[in-house]
């Protein structure tokens, strides 16, 4: 058996809910597929900042290097100054473990779920690959005359050949796994394709980007490649959906297209994401926020977080029980069972924990050997 030291930070509003009917289904994944895992809790949230004033200290981000992965449920209070402990808490993991690859899957399981008219499961299924440490999110700048009439606000963006590469050949590795496992289902249809988003037309040192892929895309020659404008990626992301494989960009770019993304696949409620140094511990989380007005009501939808630790699971390895849990979601999703997937779908936060159970229990080998 492999045992996993796993760091969870239930964090605020309905954060602490989804996390918990995460923790659900890793508990009902472990004991159907046979891994061990101990949880290591922290308290860090805006509600801890309230009580206590204390950010995420060193020692800790120490502590977090030395563990398997970690799970977040939502950082975020509106008695909080706006961002001090999401900068605490997830730029501390991002930057401090050093995740420079925040990678999120768009994948619809059920066409009633999609906004998009004509577009089924088959139009929209692609992952975006967004550096994850660079960018404008480097926390470079600050202000000069602040309250003043003479105000002036500066912030840098920021990006090596070292992050613009790494990120790039992350896409082309992911984007070939991708097709390899499409092509051991039968579908050939589908060939690896990373399509670049950047605005070098206007931010030259987009330049640096396109450079960096064009490296990597020589070593990957059964990889096709495509470069789209942010503003045009958006337009064809509702447009042509089907057009996207893998898809990897700017921090900021990264963050912004995937918002966009999560609609299409059916909200910010099932959409997840992981924050990964391959090989280092890496934290996965849902990215919606922690939706103070939800706090406690028992009406979070709990599938991104739920879908989060799939992606924990695959990458600790535990690919069975990762796609197990994916195809619970799937099936639920798919099931006509879940009107929505957000807080107005009438069914509870851990009643949408036990359905995915249910259906992840009915679907184990020893169930069907019953």
């Amino acid at each position: 058996m492999s045992g996993y030291k796993i760091g969870v930070i239930p964090g605020d509003g309905i954060g602490p809910e989804v996390a918990a009917e995460g923790l659900k289904v890793l508990e009902a994944a472990a004991g159907l597929d046979g891994f061990e895992y101990e949880l290591v809790e922290y308290p860090y949230s805006g509600e801890h900042y309230l009580k206590t004033h204390e950010l995420v200290p060193d020692a800790v981000i120490d502590e977090w290097r030395e563990l398997d992965a970690v799970l977040l449920g939502a950082i975020g209070h509106p008695d909080v100054e706006p961002g001090l402990v999401e900068r605490s808490v997830i730029l501390g993991l991002r930057f401090g473990l050093d995740l420079y690859v925040n990678l999120r899957p768009i994948k619809l399981y059920s066409e009633t779920l999609c906004p998009l008219k004509g577009k089924g499961p088959d139009d929209i299924d692609f992952v975006v690959v967004r550096e994850n440490t660079e960018g404008m999110y480097s926390q470079i700048g600050g202000h000069l005359k602040k309250n003043t009439p003479d105000e002036v606000a500066i912030v840098n963006g920021v990006y090596t050949w070292k992050g613009c590469e790494r990120a790039c050949r992350y896409a082309f590795e992911l984007a070939r796994k991708r097709a390899a496992e499409r092509t051991a289902l039968g579908d050939k249809g589908r060939i690896a394709c990373v399509t670049l988003v950047d605005k070098a037309n206007a931010i030259r040192p987009h330049d640096l980007w396109q450079r960096a892929y064009e490296h990597v895309a020589a070593d990957f020659p059964d990889v096709e490649t495509d470069h789209a404008y942010v503003d045009a990626c958006c337009m064809w992301m509702v447009k042509n959906p089907e057009w996207f494989d893998v898809i990897v960009t700017t921090n900021l770019f990264g963050d912004i297209i995937t918002d966009l993304g999560a609609m299409l696949q059916g909200g910010m409620g099932i959409a997840a994401s992981g924050n990964i140094h391959p090989g280092r511990t890496s934290m996965f989380e849902p990215i919606h926020g922690s939706a103070p007005k939800y706090a406690g009501k028992n009406v979070a939808c709990p599938l991104g977080a739920i879908s989060a630790v799939a992606m924990m699971l695959d990458f600790l390895g535990e690919t069975a029980a990762a796609q197990r849990v994916e195809s619970a979601v799937g099936d639920l999703l798919q099931s006509g069972d879940v009107p929505s997937a957000d807080a107005r779908s009438g069914i509870a936060t851990d009643e949408m924990g036990d359905m995915v159970v249910s259906r992840l229990e009915a679907a184990s080998p020893s169930a069907a050997a019953v």
